[in-house]
């Protein structure tokens, strides 16, 4: 494809409104770390929600679902919306806590929660750990994609499109620090869903479509429709809708969707006003990323199906893409060629959009634990808050580079990195959700975790052949991630009760600081009403069972949402309307339900 002049234009004045947004934080941005990584503690709800939003909407995200859609229907979405849940319990649960701990990084939390020198360990290898290399492989797989978007629109090789990405939101996220990111992230959403909406408008009036309701009906397409797995396949019932259910959504690490919060969510929420905006927050990012945005990504996929309905046919048409980066994921950029003038450019800065605003918040998050947890922590104690947002910006830079490494050398395909992502936090997740709530759990069981999750996803990857995993009723991926979750889950229950607990002063510390309250710190506590210690302002009444009733009926309306915004583009009218009246009993209880929480 060629792009005319007035594309050219559109795209050059988003890039002007990005930059100018970069320059104008950069005044503020410069002063300390607390500026450049947490926006000076200062940020209201409706905006971190937005950019919380923003930084999920990636140029990889539209690319996964297609494929997801194309290889096992509508339902394999299930994969990821499972993680609902634990964005529901983080909304309602983790969210207060995260802001009261008061730490600029979740990774500065192991040295609030632990103590000793396997606290300092934890908090610097993580860092690096992390900061550069699990980072870098989800910068890497969204850079693929954007790869894979300019080889199929517009004939571009990988190098050319890795460098004209890379910089612009290098530029804007090393001045402007996290407000930049943040303000663009507001003003790149907005693009990036206005795009995808109209892609999808244009995908359904493509001549082979021939409008909505042909979509629907053709034969490529009715098998692939419905919201949940076929309940006489067992197989597929199991694989992707069970597991992830009942599962993955607590046992697994992932990122954006950490049990218990962490990444750039945490940094999110410790960038707040207080605990009332950190739960508002996360919460609007939660029906926002899981009711609104999936379905124009889902409708250009189902199209996609009856435009190129196999590997071969988007090869024919687009014969420079090379065998590493074919893959049905690709059937989203090959239906974007299919615009016009004008809105060609439109589209193309909606996905810059969704590019940017995704790595933009990784650099500054991944450079947030080098400058943190690593350099000021473990080489330069007594660096001064200049240096310190100096080395914020060099290793912005730097990460940049090392993630263009991974996308031309090492990914194939976004549902590849997807895969490495959760096999690489199996049987981790129920930690970061007990060390809140049980003082047993200690800096021994996050490093064992850690390590054998580890191990096992560089085993069931590089050497445990695919056929050796097989049943007869889950797929070899699934039994790899159940293997690893039983392995890593069993070896750090294990090592828990084999180490030595965290001394009395630094558990006193914790709770002092957070007041999770509950049974699992009954014996901290007593100790402290024995000492003498003033529990009269530790103590509040313990508000988790109305937290866990919040999450059931939060997760059970955004559902509600999802699934009536997909009746309504299915024709079921009267389905859409019952479920959206759902989702608004749903939050009519929850703002009853808020007032029984503990939220300063």
């Amino acid at each position: 494809m060629i792009l005319q002049t007035i594309d050219i234009v559109i795209i050059s004045v988003f890039f002007v409104i990005v930059l100018g947004i970069g320059w104008v934080a950069s005044r503020t941005a410069g002063k300390s770390t607390d500026e450049f990584f947490l926006g000076g503690r200062s940020m209201p709800w409706w905006l971190l929600g937005v950019s919380m939003v923003a930084c999920t909407f990636s140029a990889d995200t539209p690319n996964l679902v297609t494929g997801m859609v194309r290889e096992d229907g509508v339902s394999k979405n299930w994969a990821w919306w499972a993680f609902l849940i634990t964005g529901m319990v983080t909304v309602f649960i983790y969210a207060k806590l995260w802001r009261r701990s008061n730490v600029r990084t979740d990774l500065e939390f192991y040295e609030l929660r632990y103590g000793g020198r396997a606290a300092s360990f934890l908090r610097g290898f993580r860092a690096l750990y992390l900061g550069i290399l699990f980072n870098c492989l989800i910068m890497g797989s969204v850079t693929l994609a954007a790869i894979k978007i300019g080889a199929v629109m517009f004939g571009l090789p990988p190098i050319v499109v890795v460098i004209g990405a890379s910089v612009g939101v290098v530029i804007y996220a090393s001045l402007g620090g996290i407000k930049g990111v943040i303000w663009a992230d507001f003003f790149q959403y907005s693009v990036a869903m206005f795009g995808a909406v109209y892609a999808a408008i244009v995908a359904v009036r493509q001549p082979e479509v021939g409008g909505l309701s042909n979509l629907l009906s053709h034969p490529m397409v009715t098998q692939k429709l419905s919201f949940f797995p076929d309940t006489a396949d067992w197989s597929s019932l199991i694989v992707l809708l069970i597991i992830p259910i009942a599962v993955q959504w607590w046992a697994v690490w992932y990122p954006g969707a950490e049990p218990g919060g962490g990444g750039y969510i945490a940094q999110r929420m410790l960038s707040a006003k207080d605990e009332k905006h950190a739960i508002g927050a996360t919460l609007f990012f939660n029906f926002a990323h899981y009711a609104l945005r999936p379905w124009p990504w889902i409708i250009v996929a189902l199209a996609s199906l009856v435009v190129f309905p196999n590997l071969a046919s988007i090869k024919a048409e687009f014969p420079q893409i090379t065998d590493q980066y074919l893959g049905d994921d690709v059937a989203y950029p090959a239906m974007l060629t299919r615009l016009g003038p004008g809105w060609l450019g439109l589209i193309t800065a909606s996905l810059i959009a969704a590019y940017m605003s995704t790595i933009g918040t990784h650099l500054n998050w991944g450079s947030s634990y080098i400058v943190n947890d690593f350099y000021m922590r473990f080489v330069k104690p007594t660096a001064s808050q200049k240096e310190l947002v100096l080395i914020g910006r060099l290793s912005t830079v730097t990460l940049m580079i090392i993630t263009a490494i991974f996308a031309l050398t090492i990914l194939k395909n976004a549902t590849q990195a997807f895969d490495i992502l959760l096999l690489s936090g199996a049987g981790t997740g129920a930690i970061y959700l007990l060390r809140w709530f049980w003082w047993r759990i200690n800096a021994w069981t996050e490093i064992i975790g850690m390590i054998i999750a580890t191990l096992n996803a560089f085993v069931f990857v590089l050497i445990v052949p695919e056929a050796a995993m097989t049943t007869g009723v889950l797929d070899a991926f699934t039994m790899k991630l159940l293997s690893s979750i039983g392995l890593t889950t069993m070896a750090w229950i294990l090592g828990t009760y084999m180490t030595s607990p965290e001394s009395v002063e630094t558990l006193k510390g914790f709770y002092r600081q957070t007041r999770p309250g509950g049974p699992g710190w009954q014996k901290v506590t007593e100790i402290m009403k024995k000492e003498d210690v003033d529990m009269a302002a530790q103590h509040q009444r313990w508000d988790l069972p109305y937290g866990i009733l919040s999450v059931f009926v939060g997760s059970l309306s955004i559902y509600a949402a999802l699934f009536g915004i997909g009746s309504f583009v299915y024709g079921n009218l009267v389905a859409g309307l019952l479920l959206l009246g759902g989702f608004a009993v749903g939050l009519y209880l929850l703002f009853k339900l808020r007032m029984k929480l503990n939220i300063e």
